[in-house]
């Protein structure tokens, strides 16, 4: 079953052709009304890919490529210049660390804020609360400010709230790197148990190899278009052919 349609989707930026030191240069000698050019930059171009249910895609390529920019289209926070994005279930995501908590509330505080804005009804959150905490293992540091996490700590929490909310698609960009290996691993086995269950993960990361362990395919991005669409392992080579 088809879950996400992307066609023929583009995105651009705009910027000036003028550097940081000319504009001071220009502004420091009082030529506030000069004229300089704007620029329409590709971050995609002509992105065109499916996604099925409970499959696992990956999406890999060089820092600028538009990994988190695709991402970001997908769930909805960037509108596309042209093309069609379908997508046929409810989103759930860990694209930046920390996202949709506040540092001055205590772990436990944050579960229940960030299930609201994951749209989570109050009963449901406290039914997935005990889950939550068993998963974070965070001990009594659960019941300080978040300001007082480290990194590893604020995303073992953002990933158990985010995963155990079940949404029908789950996008991942780079969080689970973060963790020590034990963390790791059980993320690993929970994203594999997410898609058993007929979840659908979509996750750009770094490390490379480790992709196997929960994606089938995955999309080579390039200078904002797609290098390569196809089977992981096959991906993988072309991605590590590409930069060489």
């Amino acid at each position: 079953m088809k879950i996400i349609s992307v066609k023929n989707v583009s995105k651009t930026f705009t910027e000036t052709s003028l550097g940081i030191k000319e504009l001071f240069v220009r502004r420091s000698s009082g030529l506030d009304n000069f004229k300089f050019n704007l620029m329409r930059k590709y971050a995609l171009k002509d992105i065109s890919f499916n996604v099925y249910k409970s499959s696992g895609l990956a999406i890999i390529g060089h820092n600028g490529s538009g990994k988190s920019t695709l991402l970001s289209l997908l769930l909805g926070t960037y509108i596309q210049d042209s093309g069609s994005i379908d997508i046929n279930g409810r989103i759930s995501s860990l694209l930046e660390l920390g996202a949709g908590f506040n540092n001055d509330l205590t772990g436990s505080e944050n579960i229940s804020l960030y299930g609201h804005i994951l749209g989570m009804e109050k009963s449901q959150i406290d039914h997935l609360y005990p889950k939550i905490i068993d998963f974070c293992e965070l001990g009594d540091a659960i019941n300080i400010p978040l300001r007082k996490y480290s990194a590893g700590m604020i995303a073992r929490l953002g990933f158990a709230i985010a995963i155990f909310n079940n949404p029908d698609i789950l996008l991942i960009d780079e969080v689970l790197a973060v963790g020590d290996s034990s963390f790791k691993k059980k993320c690993y086995q929970l994203l594999n148990d997410y898609r058993n269950n007929g979840g659908t993960l979509i996750i750009v990361s770094h490390e490379i190899n480790e992709l196997t362990n929960y994606c089938d395919r995955a999309i080579v991005l390039k200078n904002g278009e797609i290098f390569f669409s196809g089977k992981i392992n096959i991906a993988i080579d072309k991605y590590n052919s590409m930069m060489i």
